[in-house]
């Protein structure tokens, strides 16, 4: 699995090419969601393992950025956290895009705080009233009396969008939130703040953060599988029409048995059940 380090540098912006080489037509550009980011970034360099004649570039910055890239026809492959919105669909056919979904891995939005925080579970309702700023201090909560620290994701982010479909239900986050531009942002944030409270991807939760059940649920491959989890969502990766050549080889190896075992390593989801491999020493 990635260190955690790698991906917190992956959520800037992340080029990996093979140097020396340059074959014309046999290039794939991947932009957007950070949290795919993981999910791109080890299938794109086992995909290029695999074949050395094919040249790849990675950058993340959001899955707003990656739709846009894709609208723009700047890149072959946008990644996202969630579903193509209506008005991306419409601008796309005025630009003569067609953009098709592939689903790549399964995830779930996670609430986290800091380890030494005595909540374990907060409710959707408590989530709300905490991101629009109506609940402000733990001890409302069962917590100590310490005054809340809220942190959210950009609003370029899928996962921002995610949050306000599950939980905010278009209310506003409270203008005290800090906005943070990444997953690794936000680990980092929380790991560091004993006040603080975010939301991460499944395959972002470590042993610096702590995370919540929700609704006395906790998040798990099955429970996001199944959709018991109520924060649950597809990934996906868009491509213009559908793939041809190199980009379909490699959407279908991102969806392949060894595809998936890569999706399970980096902590997210397969599509099917596989046999999640051991990290790497």
């Amino acid at each position: 699995m990635l260190s955690f380090f790698k991906k917190v540098l992956l959520t800037s912006a992340l080029i990996v090419s093979l140097s020396g080489v340059s074959f014309a037509n046999q290039s794939i550009v991947i932009k957007g969601s950070t949290t795919v980011l993981p999910v791109a970034q080890g299938t794109l360099e086992a995909y290029m393992k695999s074949n050395p004649g094919v040249q790849m570039s990675l950058s993340g910055g959001g899955s707003g950025e990656g739709i846009k890239a894709l609208l723009d026809k700047t890149t072959d492959i946008a990644s996202s956290s969630r579903e193509i919105k209506k008005e991306e669909i419409a601008l796309a056919q005025k630009k003569g895009i067609k953009p098709v979904a592939h689903v790549v891995a399964f995830d779930a939005i996670i609430p986290v705080v800091h380890p030494k925080n005595k909540v374990s579970n907060l409710s959707i309702d408590q989530l709300s009233q905490i991101y629009q700023g109506k609940i402000t201090n733990w001890k409302e909560l069962g917590g100590e009396d310490l005054k809340i620290v809220v942190i959210s994701r950009d609003s370029s982010s899928g996962t921002f969008e995610s949050w306000d479909h599950f939980v905010m239900k278009k209310a506003k986050v409270t203008p005290r939130a800090q906005m943070l531009a990444s997953n690794g942002a936000l680990v980092t944030a929380v790991s560091k703040n004993k006040y603080a409270i975010a939301y991460l991807g499944i395959g972002y939760i470590n042993k610096s953060v702590k995370p919540l059940q929700v609704n006395g649920i906790t998040a798990s491959m099955q429970t996001a599988t199944s959709k018991e989890y109520p924060f649950s969502r597809e990934l996906y990766m868009y491509t213009n029409g559908e793939p041809q050549g190199q980009i379909a080889k490699y959407i279908a190896f991102v969806k392949s048995p060894e595809g998936q075992k890569i999706v399970a390593k980096e902590g997210f989801v397969p599509l099917v059940e596989v046999n999640k491999p051991g990290k790497k020493k």
